[in-house]
């Protein structure tokens, strides 16, 4: 089977997508990493903010979201980059972050693009051709660092 990858202005998700990217966001960042945060954060559903969805046989295996700069000279930001439990190993990150950034370059071509790694990331990102801007800090006590992408 291949991979259906979606790239979806908020208002074009259904409530069943919706739903399934919300429960995969709360299993791996919240009960996985064992860290209780505010995931629903208002802006899922704002602006002109895009999801990534890539699907295999009907499951949600890996999603993204971008979110709109928020001045013409800021940074799209790339956040909740997430590859389900089942699916590590498959190489599922490089393809989620492509996809991503098609989407940026598609829709805000004349931006950077910014995300804040976990640290221990910062390889996988630096592959992809994001250089640390920041330097590391905690983010609901993980450690994290800024990257951006020009």
């Amino acid at each position: 089977m291949e991979m259906i990858w979606l790239d979806c202005h908020h208002s074009q998700l259904s409530a069943q997508q919706l739903y399934t990217l919300l429960a995969l966001r709360n299993q791996v960042f919240i009960v996985e990493q064992n860290c209780p945060y505010q995931d629903i954060d208002g802006q899922d559903l704002a602006a002109d903010n895009r999801h990534i969805l890539g699907f295999l046989d009907g499951k949600l295996l890996a999603y993204a979201r971008v979110l709109t700069p928020a001045h013409d000279d800021s940074p799209v930001l790339i956040g909740r980059v997430i590859v389900s439990e089942e699916a590590r190993g498959l190489k599922l990150g490089y393809r989620l972050m492509e996809q991503a950034l098609e989407s940026c370059e598609q829709h805000w071509p004349q931006h950077a693009i910014y995300l804040s790694a976990q640290a221990h990331l910062e390889g996988f990102y630096g592959r992809l051709g994001f250089k640390a801007v920041t330097d590391v800090y905690l983010e609901d006590e993980i450690p994290h660092i800024g990257m951006q992408k020009q």
